[in-house]
């Protein structure tokens, strides 16, 4: 599936960066309140230099599956919108194997942010954990420039036909190479694929350096093997 927009008529209600990866997505009239993201002993507070990036995209087809529409999913799965794949996160990463997190103690983020950019990453309580968890380790961000940033880095990305990659098994790194195709600068060993435990395209994390520019993923980053069988849900 190309990811294109169902109509001209709802391109002006959609922010620029949601154009590009939204079938449709209208914004509810009645925004959910997110909760507050705290760091806790598993997932403690850690300010370390930032030594480059991940912006980190889910495919939702798979996400809606697993998680079936309810609570903070209910947008993007049961209320009419079509998504591809949407904005996870932003993600500083360290200079070794460690990432900065949860730097700064935050407020919940206004409704006005929300629904700006509800369309790329659509659930109000994802954008207050990644606002929280790394977007606070960004200085001189605050919460309108992280979300425009990644947003913008989200919009540029142009995807292959996912339907004709659906029609049988392939590899993760035969994903990679079909994006790197339509993306002038990313190469395929720029990015990482993962998949669920069941073997389905769950998300690709693009590694960037420190002006936001592609770069060639660490070693260390993970992902699945080049060679490893992904399956496309649709």
């Amino acid at each position: 599936m190309i990811v294109r927009l169902a109509a001209a008529a709802l391109v002006a209600l959609l922010p620029v960066a949601a154009q590009a990866q939204a079938d449709r997505c209208i914004a509810p009239g009645a925004l959910p309140r997110p909760r507050p993201d705290l760091p806790s002993d598993s997932q403690p507070r850690r300010l370390l230099p930032i030594g480059g990036y991940t912006l980190a995209i889910t495919w939702s087809p798979q996400y809606c599956r697993d998680h079936g529409g309810d609570g903070d999913a209910r947008f993007q799965c049961r209320s009419g919108q079509r998504f591809g794949f949407t904005l996870h996160g932003l993600w500083p990463d360290g200079v070794g194997k460690d990432w900065p997190q949860y730097c700064q103690a935050t407020p919940l983020l206004s409704r006005a942010t929300i629904r700006r950019h509800i369309c790329a990453t659509p659930s109000a309580q994802l954008m207050q954990h990644e606002w929280s968890k790394h977007g606070t380790c960004m200085a001189g961000y605050d919460p309108e420039r992280y979300f425009t940033t990644s947003n913008r880095l989200y919009g540029k990305l142009r995807f292959p036909d996912w339907a004709a990659l659906s029609r049988g098994p392939v590899t993760a790194g035969a994903v990679a190479a079909a994006m790197a195709k339509r993306n002038p600068g990313l190469g395929a060993d720029m990015m990482r694929v993962t998949a669920t435990k069941q073997g389905w395209l769950d998300e690709i994390w693009i590694c960037l350096d420190t002006a936001f520019r592609y770069q060639r993923c660490p070693v260390h980053q993970g992902g699945l093997p080049g060679a490893a069988t992904v399956k496309i849900a649709l």
